[in-house]
């Protein structure tokens, strides 16, 4: 988990001064410039030191191992200790420390250029207005279900789903942004930070727009205006043309220098809604760190300007000094966390916007963290709050060997991360469905200050246990992945529920296969499912650590299609590119086709995108022309 920026301390004896030059092609130059040169600093010991309490093998922490790390290219690592994801822990080393290290795990693979025959050559007919699945949930009210008309897939399709294209991801480990589609195109985030623009029948590239960070948010697009919205794990939006990829405005959200966005921005009526989760929690790793200040929050901005409407904070008073100090002498500040890790959820009805939040990072605790937040769509004024696990205030420090910044009588770090599902009920009714990593299912009531209606358990929980990134409903049910991974058992978790949208009953439930002998020989191999789920009429998809995707019949729980991602593919854009673990995005299904990322780090890694298509349809949508832009 990632540390803050911290001001690091840049004359520590070493006179050399670490040149990162960035050039076309994004390869990073190192050039050591300086008249005295010292013995530069042992990688092994500055892993050691700074970096083994999370990234260790076998650690809880959800850290990549070394093994994985040492996969990367040096230019990758250099580039995620200084611009990416690993930015604030980056802050802790000076450059020579960074470059030692990089050089101790890494590699001199240089990168990989995209094959010139994966160029789109022409841009492909409009399609059917409705083929499209903008954002994480598929809607504003986070269901990711795909009605039939922009699925262009029935349950009868599903079963022959094969493969028609792969798309490999440049010197990636991991796959994040979740995949989604707008006229006749796919849009994808990536590790280092670049979103491509890619044809949705063809896999051929339009454009692509490097990102200062890595691009962890599927992509809002704005159908007036033509404008595609993303975040980075730098805190920046950013708006692009959709046709083209030009940049249109880039907005820094929040001046806490760990502030990042991971819950996917949701465009709704020329207003873009963004969440802001943090990297502190992993700060107090480091004791002399004055741990903690950062709060979560929503920005409400202007789509077509960038500018900021209204700010609202999930803890509504700024941390303050507690007049404490830890055993290593820093200031303790509080309360402090309840990060948005996931997508807004929006209720045009009662003009409200909801959010999850995640643990508190420092005492006091707060009772906004592990809940629900509803805020005034027009103005951000909080209109209720339902805490749903109290005192859960926790950070890294409490499972590294040095525990100076763990609270006192620390939670269990059950967070929220996943957005809540708002559903209609037949008597006029509305229900808002939230799933924790506590392993429960709640059911609150939004017309009565998020009255709790009903709660059930369907896992046992922990911090990568329970419910990780969320589930999907259709008109009856609420469907949800079990994770309860357990890094020294791989045999355990797993598992897919349906529930009652009305009781929160259980109508079925189905465990997963057993685990293969090639998954078991892979480090990360797991029959947990954390990933979160896509519906369509009569037909689930979940994907598992185990590298499969698998259709369920939504009436019965039986496993109806199944599809092992964890191998090597052929790409079309001549990227090498293997499958792996199915983590943090879903599948997307849209116009007769079904797209899925798969890959992740700490489990078995990978950096493709796939696309399926049935045998019978070929891939096309009946409601679209047959003229599409081709990859020669």
């Amino acid at each position: 988990m990632p540390l803050p920026n911290l001001n690091p301390e840049w004359k520590s004896g070493i006179r050399t001064a670490i040149v990162i030059i960035m050039v076309a092609s994004g390869a990073a130059v190192l050039l050591r410039v300086g008249l005295k040169w010292k013995r530069p600093p042992d990688g092994a010991k500055v892993f050691a030191q700074y970096c083994a309490a999370c990234h260790k093998q076998g650690s809880n922490s959800g850290a990549t191992s070394p093994d994985i790390l040492r996969q990367m290219t040096r230019q990758d690592i250099v580039r995620t200790l200084q611009t990416g994801v690993m930015k604030p822990e980056g802050s802790r080393l000076t450059a020579a420390q960074q470059l030692a290290v990089a050089e101790y795990l890494g590699t001199s693979q240089p990168e990989v250029a995209q094959s010139l025959g994966s160029i789109c050559r022409e841009d492909p007919d409009p399609p059917a207005p409705d083929w499209n699945w903008s954002g994480w949930g598929a809607d504003t009210s986070n269901t990711r279900f795909q009605p039939q008309a922009a699925a262009g897939m029935t349950a009868a399709d599903v079963p022959t789903l094969r493969l028609k294209w792969a798309f490999g991801f440049p010197n990636a480990l991991a796959t994040y942004g979740q995949p989604t589609a707008f006229a006749g195109r796919i849009f994808e985030g990536s590790e280092n930070g670049t979103v491509y623009s890619l044809d949705a029948q063809t896999g051929c590239i339009y454009w692509t727009f490097k990102a200062a960070d890595t691009v962890k948010t599927a992509v809002s697009v704005d159908p007036e205006e033509k404008a595609a919205f993303f975040g980075d794990t730098g805190g920046d939006v950013y708006s692009v043309n959709a046709l083209t990829g030009r940049l249109l405005w880039k907005k820094h959200v929040d001046p806490h220098p760990a502030t990042r966005i991971t819950g996917s921005p949701l465009f709704v009526d020329h207003r873009l809604y963004v969440p802001v989760s943090s990297g502190e929690e992993g700060a107090a790793v480091d004791p002399t760190y004055p741990c903690c200040t950062f709060r979560g929050s929503l920005v409400a901005m202007d789509s077509r300007t960038g500018k900021t409407v209204w700010k609202g904070y999930t803890i509504p008073i700024p941390a303050k000094r507690t007049g404490r100090r830890n055993s290593a002498g820093a200031d303790m500040w509080g309360p402090s966390g309840a990060a948005v890790w996931s997508p807004p959820t929006v209720d045009l009805k009662r003009r409200a916007i909801y959010v999850a939040t995640g643990n508190g990072y420092s005492n006091p605790p707060t009772p906004f963290s592990d809940g629900i937040i509803a805020f005034d769509l027009a103005t951000g004024r909080v209109l209720w709050s339902r805490q749903l696990r109290p005192d859960d205030t926790w950070n890294s420090s409490c499972f590294a060997p040095d525990k100076t910044n763990c609270p006192e009588l620390p939670g269990d770090d059950y967070d929220f991360g996943s957005p809540p599902i708002l559903k209609n009920l037949p008597d006029g009714r509305t229900l808002l469905i939230a799933a924790q990593k506590s392993g429960i299912v709640y059911a609150l009531d939004p017309d009565h200050q998020g009255t709790l209606v009903w709660q059930r358990r369907i896992a046992s929980g922990g911090p990568l246990g329970g419910i990780q990134w969320g589930g999907a409903a259709d008109d009856g049910l609420v469907y949800y992945p079990r994770s309860d991974w357990q890094d020294s058992k791989p045999t355990a978790g797993g598992g897919l529920f349906a529930l009652r949208i009305l009781t929160g009953e259980i109508a079925w439930s189905q465990t997963p296969p057993p685990l293969s002998p090639a998954c078991l020989k892979q480090e990360g191999c797991s029959a947990a499912q954390m990933a979160p789920l896509t519906a369509i009429s009569r037909v689930v998809f979940s994907g598992s650590l185990d590298g499969h995707l698998r259709a369920y019949d939504a009436q019965s729980g039986k496993v109806i299609w199944d599809f092992d991602t964890a191998h090597a593919f052929k790409t079309l854009n001549g990227v090498k590119a293997k499958g792996g673990s199915l983590v943090a995005t879903g599948a997307l299904v849209v116009g007769g086709m079904l797209y899925i990322n798969s890959g992740y780090t700490n489990a078995i890694e990978g950096n493709v995108l796939l696309a399926f298509a049935p045998v019978a349809k070929k891939g096309s949508h009946p409601q679209t022309s047959t003229k599409r832009a081709t990859a020669p």
